[in-house]
């Protein structure tokens, strides 16, 4: 009977909790004494203790069971753990700078401890009694591909990447017991970066269109005369192809094997050798992020009808500047220890996003663009405008947005599908949370839908709209607690009225279908 009993309790309590201890032998008896279960103890949050037992992994409810045996831990001198690996881009300089602006947010003392070059050992302790620690923070600093293997390992608490977990690494984790990476809760966006090809200031060569960017990096174009440049080799530098921006600069520009890459390549550990490298040879072009960029030059990309982008805090964070690249936190499905949940609710705190813009990042703050900033899209719009779109919806747009303003929350989808791309899944969390917080209480949303050229104008129109209601369904489902009715949330679309980049790349039609958020 008590095994039957342990498997009722194990049926209504959480899912599992916080990381990586040893396993010791533990048994947890109900107060009554008619619940018993037995077995390894995985970890304990404080709260809750996490067991693997004959049923499996059962999570339990501290407060309703008393401990017994080796593996029980101290209940009086529980210290929160942390620990989270991967990209040492986030690892080094962000997570530091951020737990220490939580340390000072919520009064605590934060010391840092000798741990060796790859390893980043912090504790935090009440700002009145500094001999009591009250939580331990590791930071390891591996790359994005080891910061999933210790993920899936249950070695790390957190998987600190510069790119989206692969399918064999989603498919991992499930195997592992830590869930769907891909649901909310799982896949968190720190902040945002973008990648950049560069060159030397002197370098004559100030605008690339991606397809020359690709040619570049596939060997297919070898020297700057065939970009409009002198008549020497291109010395291409990128980051190492095990590095996370190694891997989401493959991913995004070749979506090919980095054995592809010609052979005059040289390969960088970190940004700032890449940068002085470049910054050293008038003939190298590196790839690397805008917040590595150093003292080199950007080369805007460009298209063949006129479009030329850069990576500014705006255009990255309205993902209209195609080339993004989001820091992400990978999290398992299991409870976290409450002073770990505390600092990675503030990550999202508008305190924190002035943090990751001073460490040189871009925040996720929405930023409202008046109408008068935007004058070069709607010249854009009616010099782009195909024979399909008549002076009356121009009109139409002009009337609706002119009255308005451009929220930098944007929502894109991932290449050939109808899901929202992982910045936009984010931003639908940071705008219902908003919405939460009555931040638009008494205003008026609209959410526009855009498309590429491809089809007849009434028929992207429609497919425009559609997108529109979806990612409107997708943020009042998030906001569960939000007051709707205080917020008028509106649809329209355009379609194909305002490109943002040309349609005749596979990354410029990506670009132009979209869906805005225009506040009033």
């Amino acid at each position: 009977m008590a095994g039957l009993r342990a498997a009722s309790l194990a049926a209504v309590v959480l899912l599992a909790m916080t990381g990586p201890l040893t396993a010791q032998d533990v048994t947890l008896r109900s107060h009554d004494g008619t619940v018993e279960i037995d077995g390894d103890l995985l970890g304990y949050d404080g709260e809750f203790y996490r067991v693997d037992t004959a049923y499996g992994e059962l999570t339990v409810d501290g407060s309703g069971v008393t401990c017994e045996g080796p593996g029980c831990p101290d209940l009086q001198a529980f210290v929160a753990r942390l620990v989270a690996s991967g990209a040492p881009s986030i690892g080094r300089v962000l997570m530091p700078a951020l737990l220490e602006a939580f340390a000072i947010r919520d009064d605590y003392h934060l010391k840092r401890h000798d741990a060796g070059p790859d390893l980043l050992h912090f504790t935090l302790h009440p700002a009145q009694s500094p001999e009591t620690v009250l939580g331990d923070f590791q930071f390891r600093l591996t790359n994005s591909s080891e910061g999933f293997a210790d993920l899936l390992a249950n070695e790390a608490d957190i998987a600190m990447t510069l790119r989206e977990a692969r399918p064999e690494e989603r498919a991992r984790a499930r195997e592992a017991g830590l869930g769907d990476l891909t649901l909310p809760g799982r896949l968190r966006v720190l902040a945002l970066d973008a990648l950049i090809p560069v060159v030397a200031p002197a370098n004559p060569v100030q605008g690339l269109s991606l397809r020359q960017l690709r040619g570049v990096l596939s060997g297919e174009i070898a020297g700057w005369a065939d970009l409009g440049g002198v008549d020497a080799p291109i010395d291409l530098h990128l980051w190492a192809a095990d590095t996370g921006i190694g891997q989401a600069s493959l991913d995004q520009v070749l979506a090919m094997d980095a054995r592809t890459v010609p052979g005059r390549t040289t390969w960088h550990r970190d940004g700032r050798s890449l940068a002085d490298a470049v910054l050293a040879n008038p003939f190298a072009l590196g790839l690397t992020t805008r917040s590595d960029q150093g003292a080199t030059w950007e080369v805007s990309l460009i298209g063949a009808c006129g479009f030329a982008l850069r990576a500014h805090r705006r255009t990255v964070k309205t993902e209209d500047y195609p080339l993004t690249a989001p820091l992400f936190l990978y999290l398992p499905a299991r409870r976290m220890p409450k002073l770990v949940r505390d600092f990675l609710a503030y990550l999202r705190d508008p305190s924190a996003q002035l943090v990751i813009r001073r460490a040189g990042f871009v925040d996720q703050l929405p930023e409202e663009i008046e109408i008068n900033a935007q004058g070069d899209r709607f010249a854009n719009a009616i010099a782009q405008a195909g024979p399909e779109i008549g002076l009356d919806e121009l009109q139409r747009m002009v009337s609706l947005l002119a009255p308005l303003k451009r929220l930098t929350t944007t929502f894109r989808f991932e290449t050939g599908s109808t899901r929202l791309d992982a910045q936009s899944r984010s931003n639908v969390e940071q705008l219902a949370a908003a919405l939460e917080l009555g931040l638009y209480d008494n205003r008026r949303l609209v959410f526009v839908g855009f498309s590429d050229g491809q089809g007849p104008a009434a028929g992207n129109r429609q497919i425009a709209l559609r997108r529109a209601e979806a990612v409107r369904a997708a943020v009042t489902r998030a906001a569960e607690t939000a007051r709707l009715e205080r917020i008028d949330l509106a649809v329209d679309a355009f379609g194909e009225a305002m490109p943002m980049a040309c349609d005749d790349t596979d990354w410029g039609r990506q670009v132009n279908r979209r869906v805005e958020v225009w506040v009033r």
